[in-house]
């Protein structure tokens, strides 16, 4: 969720993340370093709406409408400047925890090692970056992400999908 008129806090707090960002990339690449990952809910009856606004001579089409209370699985997927490192999909109805946020950022240190080999040799530590869902933030995946040896990036605002990449 974005909101579609930002507050003066909110877009200085923009800024200065895509400010820090720049100088540190301008000083040394690290975009190849940098993992990033989010959660989507996909569900499994997805009726079109009949009627839409349009300008007037434009054509009408119909679009999805998620049924909100209806069946629904939650995907989740990580990737890099390469593409897509790993991904799970989850039973209908379950979410995210830190007990299984926790495991799959173990999961996805065992793909970039298999998918990314050149990482441990080239590249030194992951830089990772997510928001700060209350999952993400747990002590016990704060320690997971320390015993991968990774590097959190931390100036990532919260509730603020516009700035993943």
């Amino acid at each position: 969720w974005v909101p579609h008129e930002l507050n003066e806090r909110q877009m200085e707090n923009r800024k200065n993340t895509c400010e820090i960002l720049l100088q540190r990339h301008e000083r040394k690449s690290v975009l190849h370093r940098i993992v990033t990952g989010d959660e989507k809910w996909i569900y499994f009856k997805n009726p079109k709406r009949k009627k839409s606004w349009v300008n007037p001579g434009q054509p009408s089409t119909s679009t999805a409408k998620p049924d909100r209370f209806g069946k629904k699985t939650m995907l989740c997927v990580w990737w890099d400047q390469k593409g897509v490192v790993y991904h799970e999909l989850l039973k209908p109805g379950e979410t995210v925890n830190a007990g299984r946020y926790e495991q799959q950022m173990i999961n996805l240190n065992h793909a970039l090692i298999e998918k990314r080999p050149e990482w441990a040799r080239r590249y030194g530590k992951v830089i990772l970056q997510h928001d700060n869902a209350p999952a993400h933030k747990a002590k016990r995946v704060q320690d997971a992400i320390k015993t991968l040896g990774w590097e959190l990036l931390s100036c990532h605002p919260p509730y603020t999908p516009d700035l993943a990449p």
